[in-house]
């Protein structure tokens, strides 16, 4: 009885070891590649470039790491507050209980690493003739110029991707930044996040329209002047 017992025992793991061998050396039907060549640090897809897979990732993550920044700002009391203020450059910022639309863009782009301050006012320093000059400066001002939403726009359709305006809402994805006028010459800007509106048809929008940071489904609520996608160093 031993014996046979024994004899079971072996012929299940010769079974076992038989099906495992035949698992890592077979070939898989799509591209006859072995289960061992797939797992290889070189190994790159068939019709995929090498690399393509890690850039992916990479750019994946970054509209979730600003959408991410964007949500938290709306856990916290902020108050509409469109003063001047003198603030440090670069990585200056308001108190941070107080803040308008265009800081709610600035401090998510701060939190995965883009001084949108120092990139703005770089930038203008270089092209200060392609920026509004409805303020009447003759010069750039590092405290201001990167909390208007006109020059957010000149800056986003410069160094970034000017996307698509319609009334479609599948074009307007998580991560991307839309303007809009709301009479009167007054403008806003908002940043599009992952979570859907309750009908399921639309992203909602981080902004802060006057009463502090708020998640809301108002991407069709006004006309919208622009919209853009921003990262940087390949991102």
């Amino acid at each position: 009885m031993q014996k046979r017992l024994r004899f079971l025992i072996i012929g299940f793991i010769l079974i076992g070891l038989s099906l495992f061998i035949l698992g890592v050396t077979g070939y898989f039907a799509d591209n006859k590649t072995t289960f061992l060549e797939r797992w290889r640090p070189e190994y790159v897809p068939t019709g995929q470039e090498p690399g393509e897979r890690q850039t992916k990732t990479k750019a994946e993550k970054f509209p979730d790491k600003l959408v991410s920044a964007a949500i938290e700002q709306t856990k916290h009391q902020v108050v509409y507050d469109p003063a001047y203020v003198k603030i440090s450059y670069p990585g200056g910022d308001v108190p941070e209980n107080r803040g308008v639309c265009t800081d709610v863009i600035i401090r998510a782009y701060r939190k995965v690493g883009i001084d949108l301050q120092k990139e703005i006012h770089e930038e203008m320093a270089q092209n200060f003739h392609l920026y509004p000059r409805i303020w009447g400066l003759a010069q750039p001002d590092s405290n201001i110029d990167h909390r208007r939403v006109a020059n957010l726009m000149v800056f986003f359709k410069r160094k970034g991707e000017t996307l698509s305006i319609s009334n479609q809402a599948a074009g307007y994805l998580a991560g991307n930044i839309v303007t809009w006028d709301l009479g009167k010459g007054v403008t806003h800007i908002g940043l599009l996040t992952d979570q859907k509106s309750d009908d399921a048809k639309r992203f909602k929008v981080v902004h802060n329209i006057g009463s502090g940071p708020k998640l809301e489904d108002v991407l069709f609520s006004w006309e919208i002047t622009g919209h853009f996608r921003y990262s940087k160093s390949g991102d």
